[in-house]
């Protein structure tokens, strides 16, 4: 998921320079919500993971 985030966030810099505002910040706010899932995910995981180990 975060190899995902990490494509979008590179197509948006991409999109960006070369004038593409639409793409870019569609493509910004996808990264967004990808890198937010990601980090909600492994914060439950770890969590998890310290109450498994109990």
């Amino acid at each position: 998921m975060l190899y995902y985030a990490l494509v979008f966030f590179i197509i948006a810099v991409i999109a960006g320079v070369l004038g593409f505002g639409g793409i870019a910040g569609a493509s910004a706010g996808i990264a967004q919500i990808l890198f937010v899932l990601f980090f909600v995910f492994l914060v439950l995981s770890l969590f998890a993971h310290l109450l498994r180990g109990r």
